[in-house]
Parts: C-alpha cells; sequence; structure tokens
C-alpha cells in the first residue's frame, strides 16, 4: 500500500545549479546526504527543486539521475503540477515516471479557479496519472486556498488520491480534513515548523524543506513524535525555529540553498527570476548552523 511508503520524512529535494546548469556531482551528494540523514522518502521536482524553472528534458534528466543514485533504497515521489490541465494531462501521459510511487500535484497557480475548477482539475488529473496522486495545497504559492470542503470531496471521490500535502498555515483546515477524511487517506504538513502539533492531531509527517539541510536531527525530531514520544520531540521542534526561519527569511529554495551552501553540500545558485542570498543571511546562517550544532 502506498500510504506505507509516504509516512515521516519526506524530504522536497533541491535541484543543485553550477553556472545555472544542473550541478549532477551535489545533486548526487545532496542524495547521499539526506538518505544517510534518515528521511524516509525522496520528493523530486517540487516547488523547492525549481521545477518551474527546468526544461521538460532537464526534468526527465533530474528524474532518472535521482532514482538511479537512490538506487531503491526509500521510495521516490514525482511532483507533476501545473495550471494548464490539458498539457499537464498529456506530460502525465508522456514523462517517464518509473519507479514512482506516487506524484505530487499542486492546486492549480495563477488562474485562481473557483473549487469546482480545482475539483475538476484533479479529477482529470487521477485519471490520467498512472500512479496514486498526493494533493498539494499551498495558497501562499497558487494565489487560492484548497477548502476542507474541497479535500474531503476529493478523497471521497476517488481511491486515486491518497494524500494531501496541507501548506494552508491553518490548523484549523488541517483538523477538519483529518476528521472528515477516509481511513487511508493521509494529511501530511507542508510546512516544516508545524509538524510535530499536526502529527499530534493525526497527521503523518512532513514533506519537508530543512531535511535538505540538517535531515538526521529533523528526522530525529519527526520519527519520536510519530512513535508518540512527544516529550522528546516537541523541544527539539522549538529548537529548530530559528534554523526554519533562516531557511525561509529570503524565500525558498535560497534558504536552505544558503544553507546547504555554507555546509559544502552545494552552491548556493538558484535560476531567474530567484536571487541567491544576502551576505547577512549567510553570516546569519552560518551562526545559526553553529549555535544548534545542525553539521
Amino acid at each position: 500500500m502506498v500510504q506505507n511508503k509516504i509516512k515521516g520524512v519526506g524530504v522536497a529535494l533541491i535541484t543543485p545549479f553550477n553556472n545555472f546548469e544542473v550541478d549532477y556531482p551535489a545533486l548526487a551528494r545532496m542524495v547521499e546526504h539526506v538518505i544517510a540523514g534518515g528521511v524516509d522518502y525522496i520528493v523530486a521536482l517540487g516547488s523547492t527543486a525549481e521545477t518551474a524553472t527546468l526544461s521538460l528534458e532537464e526534468r526527465q534528466q533530474v528524474y532518472d539521475f535521482v532514482v538511479e543514485h537512490t538506487a531503491g533504497r526509500v521510495p521516490i515521489v514525482v511532483g507533476m503540477g501545473g495550471n494548464n490541465t490539458h498539457e499537464l494531462v498529456e506530460q502525465l501521459r508522456t514523462f517517464d515516471m518509473h519507479d514512482a510511487v506516487a506524484i505530487l500535484s499542486v492546486v492549480p497557480y495563477y488562474n485562481k479557479p473557483s473549487q469546482e475548477g480545482i475539483f475538476r482539475h484533479y479529477m482529470a488529473v487521477a485519471e490520467a496519472s498512472p500512479v496514486p496522486v498526493i494533493l498539494y495545497n499551498v495558497p501562499g504559492r497558487t494565489g487560492v486556498n484548497m477548502t476542507a470542503t474541497t479535500t474531503l470531496r476529493l478523497a471521497h471521490a476517488s481511491d486515486k488520491f491518497v494524500a494531501i500535502k496541507e501548506a494552508s498555515g491553518s490548523i484549523e483546515q488541517m483538523q477538519e480534513i483529518i476528521d472528515g477524511k477516509p481511513e487511508n487517506f493521509l494529511v501530511i504538513s507542508g510546512d516544516d515548523g508545524i509538524t510535530v502539533e499536526l502529527i499530534k492531531r493525526g497527521g503523518v509527517g512532513v514533506i519537508s524543506v530543512a531535511a535538505n539541510a540538517f535531515p538526521e536531527k529533523f528526522c530525529r525530531c519527526i520519527h519520536n513524535a510519530m512513535e508518540g514520544n512527544f516529550a522528546e520531540a516537541e523541544p527539539a521542534m522549538e529548537q529548530f525555529a530559528e534554523p526554519i526561519a533562516l531557511l525561509f527569511r529570503e524565500g525558498n529554495p535560497t534558504g536552505v540553498k544558503t544553507m546547504t551552501a555554507v555546509m559544502g553540500l552545494t552552491r548556493d545558485e538558484v535560476r531567474l527570476p530567484l536571487v541567491e542570498g544576502t551576505e547577512t543571511l549567510r553570516e546569519d546562517t552560518k551562526n545559526g548552523i553553529t549555535k544548534y550544532d545542525l553539521r
């Protein structure tokens, strides 16, 4: 059952660049770093991967590379979303997502569809996708919130929908989904900082940005929460408040790439329209890594 493969910590893997081309040696280091750190699965080609700036050819190459270097050690989810439903359906039929256990598909952005439009979009995705679908609600990026009512409508409409990555920032909305969902439908945090609280309420983990940078410590915290050991998990999550804030101060993935660069894992390059982190962020990141012993 795919639901057993997407619990705990999934990492929204970054795409390293060198002279603005995909840096495959650094990508290999990142795969090894997060697996050694204890992540439960990898999400390739998500928002944190700067997928919007990758050509279709690059996306396929990056995905193939991640699959090859993961070598079956952890499950892989692939990001497949868009705001042109027809085009996305065609991509789902042609993209070679070999070895993917599921896709992560974001609510259509920019168009600002109605709730009915969101529902119909996802039903078309479900019909076209060869693998199960994780819904992804992130109104801060898309400009529209998929309500709990629409999420539950989808969860009950098709077994193809196995989970939601919820990044609305509203615990109340997440609780409404948890209370009304089918038994096998999972609620996954899309916000590192509230993951422990969501797990206490019935969530099953996180798709994480922070796990790119300090996977071992972050995974230990989340795994403690998953085991019901909140006495360990809650203080640890409180200690992560400042490092997590650094990751998002100048946007994502600018912040996390600044941290992985300071750690010597990647360069801090991002593709326009994003820009690299400021020198102030870099210095604060160095200090934060030392203060919280994140290496």
